[in-house]
């Protein structure tokens, strides 16, 4: 199993639950944005984006940095890589038995013929 913190992989998924946030994380995927560029295609005030985005620098998603007024966000991928490894192990589990099962089906199905 992979080693992957619990701590990272709770704040990395709880930041991911939320849909404006993955479409924020989607954006940047593009290219460092400032916030009030982030914040253009959503109707919502730069308060509330500011909020989305403390969710996603607690969570190492992303990372701010400030130049005079204005503050530049850019996408940190390390936590999402942690969290497909951990995904990936369930992926091989489940492939393995769907595999199995497969297997079994198919043997049941020769001794019917039979």
């Amino acid at each position: 199993m992979v080693k992957c913190s619990s701590r990272i992989l709770d704040r990395t998924f709880a930041a991911l639950a939320d849909p404006t946030r993955r479409r924020m994380l989607e954006h940047l995927s593009r290219g460092d944005l400032c916030v009030t560029d982030l914040a253009r295609p959503y109707s919502m005030s730069l308060p509330a984006v500011s909020k989305h985005l403390r969710v996603l620098e607690k969570a190492g998603l992303v990372r701010r940095r400030r130049r005079g007024r204005v503050h530049s966000v850019k996408l940190e991928a390390e936590p999402m890589k942690q969290a497909n490894a951990w995904i990936e192990e369930y992926r091989k589990f489940w492939e393995g038995s769907l595999d199995r099962l497969d297997e079994y089906l198919q043997q049941l199905q020769k001794e019917e013929k039979k």
